[in-house]
């Protein structure tokens, strides 16, 4: 999922350099959206992870 948010940023940089606003704009949002998602998901398994210990 982290290589997901990674191809779109990549894709908005591009984008963003080559003129093209509304594509930028609209891989910037998707990157954003998986990379919180990510992080979200690496701190609950982090949490679950440590509750499974005991």
């Amino acid at each position: 999922m982290l290589s997901y948010s990674l191809v779109y940023l990549m894709e908005a940089l591009i984008a963003a350099i080559a003129g093209f606003g509304s594509l930028a704009a609209g891989a910037e949002e998707i990157a954003r959206i998986l990379f919180v998602l990510f992080m979200v998901m690496a701190i609950a398994s982090f949490f679950l992870h440590l509750v499974g210990r005991r």
